[in-house]
């Protein structure tokens, strides 16, 4: 039998969850035809066929079946064993990777690094922002040690801190009638178009609930890239939608001649939290980026969000 690499494992992995080789090269940020050539030197080095090519697409050979469980016990071991060395250990040093919200990462995330690197300054953080959907998924794949996201996230291999609760105020155009109301109801938006982000968001969940008890529309039409395309969708007189307050602070309030604000009621909120997977346990830098985390949000934030007891 020849050698095979942890590369090949993660490569194998994440085609048997995807059973397509386009999709997982993409989620693997490879070439498809890399990725063919390293399951072709898996299958060589564990002597069998893994994967079938059917007209309806792919599906694993019973071999592929046990070798996918037995790779699923390996990966996490291998992410157990990295839980061992720092940042993993008693302080905030070494390298921590960080999957981030774009909803949420640029509003909050700049006062948190100011404040880590003038208390761990050993601490190097890599950032990379991504539709909550796409974070669980890279945070299962071990692309992140761990992730600021709204909850819920429905996984039983991962492990979850909520941290502060955000409300949400209904944006619409500045000569929308509701642009001068004191707040807004259900009843308002009984036949308005609202305006979501795409299914990859926690958020869209939000609006297409709250279409759906207030009578409102959900478009789906038009559907935002970022809270910004959201916000420039609404000055054109689109729809309307919900923005996080953390948002509309810094990028809305005073800069925006376009777009009004009106609270909402009852008042509608989201929950952010750290999530992480089990199998690394409960490591002290996860603590304390946390409570870093808590107390930036209690001194700079107290104002539009509130720290989740």
């Amino acid at each position: 039998m020849l050698e095979f690499s942890l590369r090949q494992i993660r490569y194998f992995l994440a085609l048997s969850k995807t059973l397509q080789y386009q999709r997982a090269a993409r989620h693997l940020q490879i070439s498809q035809p890399s990725l063919s050539l390293q399951i072709k030197a898996f299958e060589d080095a564990v002597g069998g066929k893994l994967v079938e090519r059917r007209r309806t697409g792919l599906i694993l050979t019973p071999l592929g079946r046990e070798v996918a469980l037995k790779a699923e016990e390996i990966m996490r071991n291998v992410e157990a064993l990295k839980s061992v060395g720092t940042p993993l250990g008693s302080d905030l040093t070494g390298t921590l990777r960080l999957g981030s919200s774009p909803t949420v990462g640029p509003y909050l995330l700049p006062k948190v690094l100011q404040r880590l690197h003038v208390q761990y300054p050993e601490l190097k953080l890599v950032i990379r922002d991504g539709p909550p959907r796409d974070l669980v998924e890279g945070l299962g794949g071990g692309k992140h040690d761990m992730i600021l996201t709204q909850l819920p996230v429905p996984d039983d291999d991962l492990r979850v801190r909520p941290l502060f609760r955000e409300p949400l105020f209904l944006a619409v155009a500045r000569d929308h009638p509701l642009a001068t109301a004191s707040r807004a109801t259900h009843a308002d938006l009984a036949g308005e178009s609202l305006l979501s982000l795409s299914p990859a968001y926690a958020l869209h969940k939000q609006l297409a609930a709250l279409a759906e008890n207030a009578g409102g529309i959900l478009r789906e039409d038009f559907e935002g890239t970022s809270l910004d395309a959201l916000r420039q969708m609404v000055s054109l007189g689109m729809g309307v939608t919900l923005l996080p307050a953390l948002y509309v602070r810094s990028e809305v309030a005073q800069r925006d001649p376009d777009v009004a604000i009106v609270p909402f009621h009852p008042k509608p909120h989201r929950q952010l939290g750290m999530v992480w997977r089990a199998s690394s346990g409960n490591p002290a830098a996860f603590t304390q980026f946390g409570n870093m985390i808590r107390i930036v949000v209690q001194d700079a934030f107290a104002d539009v969000v509130s720290v989740t007891a």
